[in-house]
């Protein structure tokens, strides 16, 4: 009998562990990405490998240090490129730094199958950027992120 009311003692103390444990990881806001150059590193009509230069803007009041990032960039909705970056790096607290990382884009794909849809292409594109910043240390382990607009074709 003892045992049975241990058990619901000890999944108590469990739950309440647990959440003190939440409590302790931090609170980040979502740093910004943005496009700050773009080299072509060769393709062909169905694939194009590029070195991009991407800035990430830290809101937070403490540093973050990543160990990673995969971004993919997506146009009214079909993919157009997507990428990932092993460089370390560490973003200061209410700063910004910037990494190179090698993103693929399958632009002729993509078109085709925005003209498949049957849809016009409007003056504005919709676009949405996602992805997740890997950290090295702390309790968080990766950040996700995500940004949406668009952007006038003239």
């Amino acid at each position: 009998m003892r045992r049975a009311l241990s058990l619901p003692l000890v999944a108590l103390l469990l739950a309440v562990s647990l959440a003190g444990c939440a409590m302790l990881a931090p609170k980040l806001e979502t740093p910004r990405l943005s496009i700050v150059s773009v080299e072509m590193l060769k393709g062909d009509v169905w694939e194009q490998r590029m070195k991009v230069r991407m800035r990430v803007e830290n809101p937070n009041d403490r540093p973050i240090p990543v160990k990673g990032l995969q971004v993919a960039l997506e146009i009214q909705g079909q993919e157009l490129a997507h990428g990932v970056s092993g460089a370390a790096f560490n973003v200061p607290a209410l700063g910004e730094a910037e990494f190179d990382m090698n993103m693929t884009a399958n632009m002729a794909g993509t078109l085709l199958r925005l003209l498949g849809t049957g849809k016009p292409i409007e003056d504005a594109v919709e676009y949405r950027v996602t992805g997740k910043i890997s950290l090295s240390e702390g309790w968080l382990r990766s950040i996700p992120f995500e940004d949406k607009g668009t952007f006038k074709l003239r």
